[in-house]
């Protein structure tokens, strides 16, 4: 797959991730975070289940397989995400759709900061410009005259931390296996049995509470787990995580747009102003490495041409 066919997947993904917001917002019934968290990744696991098999059993039959070490990456994956679900979850409870979506962007500098510093892997100079860009958009989409948090966006902003190690660890997953549907699964299954047993021992549902979440559960199980994080590991395989990450900033404008669209939320000139900054990151990441690449092409193209005549 070329890198900007990846990349395309993974706007794919920031559009179904943002519009799920109000999903998660209005449509959890009786749920609460935790609970709701491993009903919707459950229900996403055995969605993507039977190509998750069709892909192991293949790669199998190549003679390759997936190692002891790498189920333990899949399991840490999937604990990783409940934990990065289950936050922002309960921060939804507690704030706007398009706060949970702007804060969530939190996540985009950490990613390369972990990459670079913990991991040490090179990252293209243009990242961390960009990184910033989607931080001052986050920051104008949040207030003006500053960034007072309640008490929801500072589950939210807790949750960004994760989804760091989350694009980090979905990347170098679904590159060391070459398997992305076994490795989409597997975090879907752990993160959803997790987040039923850890529910039911936290939050104590009812079976009518889940009842009353169907429609949720469904919508964001099979869209926004089944789909989307799918389409996130398959993209990752062909692009740099810090890319990645800016990439998925995008979700923060579409939840600010669904938002607007479906509850009515207000997104003044200034909100606006902060999503053209998000995305004008976003367009730098792409464009300015493809416009060096080109250029030193032609540039070698020059020399060779030079040192024929």
């Amino acid at each position: 797959m070329k890198r900007l066919h990846a990349n395309g997947l993974l706007v794919l993904t920031a559009f179904i991730w943002g519009t799920t917001f109000v999903v998660q917002q209005v449509g959890t019934g009786g749920l609460q975070a935790i609970s709701f968290t491993g009903a919707r990744m459950l229900a996403g696991g055995f969605f993507v289940l039977p190509f998750a098999l069709h892909q192991y059993f293949a790669l199998k039959k190549s003679g390759s397989s997936i190692s002891s070490a790498d189920w333990y990456g899949i399991a840490a994956t999937g604990l990783v995400l409940l934990s990065a679900g289950a936050l922002q979850q309960f921060g939804i409870f507690h704030t706007t759709v398009t706060n949970a979506g702007f804060l969530t962007a939190l996540y985009v500098p950490l990613v390369p900061v972990i990459s670079f510093f913990v991991l040490r892997r090179t990252i293209h100079w243009v990242v961390w410009p960009a990184a910033l860009c989607c931080v001052g958009g986050t920051y104008i989409m949040s207030g003006t005259t500053g960034l007072s948090l309640q008490f929801g966006d500072s589950w939210v902003v807790g949750s960004s931390f994760f989804w760091a190690i989350h694009v980090i660890l979905v990347g170098t997953m679904a590159g060391r296996t070459r398997a992305p549907l076994v490795v989409a699964c597997g975090q879907f299954m752990v993160c959803g049995i997790g987040g039923l047993v850890l529910g039911a021992i936290v939050e104590h549902p009812r079976a009518a509470d889940f009842h009353s979440a169907w429609f949720g559960i469904l919508y964001a199980g099979l869209f926004s787990t089944g789909i989307a994080f799918t389409l996130q590991v398959i993209g990752q395989r062909y692009t740099h995580e810090a890319d990645a990450a800016i990439i998925l900033s995008l979700e923060t404008v579409f939840a600010a747009m669904a938002g607007f669209i479906i509850l009515g939320e207000r997104l003044s000139a200034v909100r606006t102003a902060g999503a053209v900054i998000i995305l004008a990151a976003v367009l730098a990441v792409q464009l300015v490495p493809y416009a060096q690449r080109r250029s030193r092409i032609l540039h070698d193209a020059k020399r060779s041409r030079q040192g024929d005549n």
